[in-house]
């Protein structure tokens, strides 16, 4: 928390200039490689940023997931890691954490947050079954969709607004909500809120929202639970953006939102600002037994869950780090400084700029290309052509409802200039929006990519392309 009162005027300075809240005391070298290089890496890797190789990037802005740099009171709570196997001490002092910061009695480790999807999808869906989120991060669709269910994205038709300021884009539609509920009664096992709602710009989602949602979610007997891998985000939108919560401690305002879910799961490697971990977390003791039953057969022992304990330790502060105010308020401003500085380049920016990085409409900066022309390989490529920069652009196809509650396709085309947490200076992000312009200058020329690989689980991760020839 701060030490300054809100009226002091370094306080102020200290806002206004985005100055880090720490300083640097470990540094990685970065490299640029020439721009023939970079055409010759881009050929190498099939034009897919998934192939390109780290040391072959200069700001690499693909996922904020387990990219942060640790505080150095991580780094030391990883020395104090107790190795046992069985009743860790390490493990204890990771469930007060997580118990702390969601209100959650029952936790259960995990190698991260996948696996707990993994392990909940198989508990809770059944094939057949509808689930029913805001949106689905692409993981958790594919969880759902492994066990033969179909998966329900009930965000609002503002999403595809990106010029269109909207302070909780990442909310339910309440109406889709409702309709999708009446029209699959006895078919819907849980609702997910994911928060901040990645897939829909990295938006929050409001609590009167959230409340809503609960209230749907009781009067059809159908359990919330939370994706709450940026939860710390989404607390701190809630006291930015939300009436009556101005005053509110962040740390209050997360236990206000986790107390609304029946349970949640967390990548750690997003807001806990570690490189690997996860867990679940719930009130339902069943629940929680037959998660830890499954943990020792894919993750291992219930009080270490696949992870090494010194990684359970550094999960324990890093949960507590990520609601330090002044932390959040830095990378707040830091991703809305960056996504201002793209849109005065020419893009096309979601607004107002959401948690985990910014989100850029890939069809207006290539307007002559259809979706068969791929632009968001398109922007891919020339950002790395123009800069070195890795960011990350697929077509989201998603199931939504129509008035009725009938699930009607659609497809939402984004790129993601994910930012990792307490890693770039906003040097580096002036740099990316300098790039941006360069990129903006030279879109119009491309004649798009094609396909030439797409295995058919997760085919935008691990896909293949080659340019459209003359």
């Amino acid at each position: 928390m701060s030490s300054f009162p809100p009226s002091d005027p370094a306080r102020q300075l200290f806002q206004s200039s985005i100055a880090e809240p720490y300083r640097v005391k470990v540094v990685e070298k970065l490299n640029l490689p020439d721009r023939g290089e970079r055409e010759r890496i881009l050929k190498r890797a099939d034009y897919s940023p998934v192939y390109l190789d780290s040391a072959d990037v200069f700001v690499d802005l693909i996922t904020d997931s387990g990219t942060a740099a640790m505080s150095d009171v991580q780094w030391s709570a990883l020395m104090r890691g107790d190795e046992a196997y069985m009743g860790s001490r390490s493990y204890a002092t990771f469930r007060a954490a997580a118990r702390e910061v969601t209100g959650f009695h029952e936790i259960v480790p995990t190698h991260q947050g996948r696996a707990a999807e993994n392990i909940l999808m198989e508990l809770l869906v059944n094939p057949g079954d509808i689930v029913l989120a805001n949106t689905h991060f692409d993981t958790t669709r594919a969880h759902v969709l492994n066990q033969k269910a179909v998966p329900v994205d009930l965000v609002g038709d503002w999403l595809w607004s990106f010029r269109e300021p909207m302070p909780f884009k990442g909310n339910f539609d309440l109406g889709k909500l409702e309709a999708a509920l009446r029209a699959h009664r006895g078919k819907v096992p849980i609702i997910i809120a994911t928060v901040t709602n990645n897939f829909a710009c990295s938006s929050p989602v409001s609590m009167e929202n959230l409340r809503a949602v609960r209230r749907l979610a009781d009067a059809h007997g159908v359990k919330l639970f939370f994706d709450a891998a940026r939860f710390a985000e989404n607390a701190f939108f809630i006291k930015q953006r939300e009436a009556g919560y101005a005053h509110r401690r962040v740390a209050d305002i997360a236990l206000e939102m986790f107390n609304l879910g029946h349970g949640a799961w967390v990548s750690a490697k997003k807001d806990a600002m570690v490189n690997i971990g996860g867990f679940i977390a719930t009130n339902d003791s069943a629940l929680a037994d037959n998660c830890r039953g499954r943990l020792v057969l894919y993750e291992g022992f219930p009080t270490y869950g696949g992870l090494a304990r010194r990684d359970l330790e550094a999960i324990a502060v890093g949960l507590r780090e990520a609601l330090d105010e002044d932390y959040l308020e830095h990378r707040i401003a830091l991703v809305a400084h960056l996504g201002e500085a793209m849109r005065r380049a020419g893009a096309v920016v979601s607004l107002p700029v959401g948690g985990s990085g910014v989100f850029v409409d890939v069809e207006a900066m290539y307007p002559q290309l259809p979706p068969e022309r791929l632009p968001g390989i398109a922007l891919c490529a020339d950002f790395y052509l123009e800069g070195g920069i890795r960011v990350g652009a697929a077509p989201f196809s998603m199931h939504s409802v129509d008035g009725a509650g009938q699930i009607v396709d659609k497809v939402f085309q984004f790129a993601r200039f994910a930012v990792p947490r307490r890693v770039f200076s906003k040097a580096h992000l002036d740099y990316v929006a300098e790039v941006t312009r360069r990129v903006v200058s030279v879109a119009k020329k491309s004649r798009g990519y094609r396909t030439v690989h797409k295995p058919e689980v997760l085919g935008h991760f691990f896909a293949k392309f080659a340019p459209v020839e003359a």
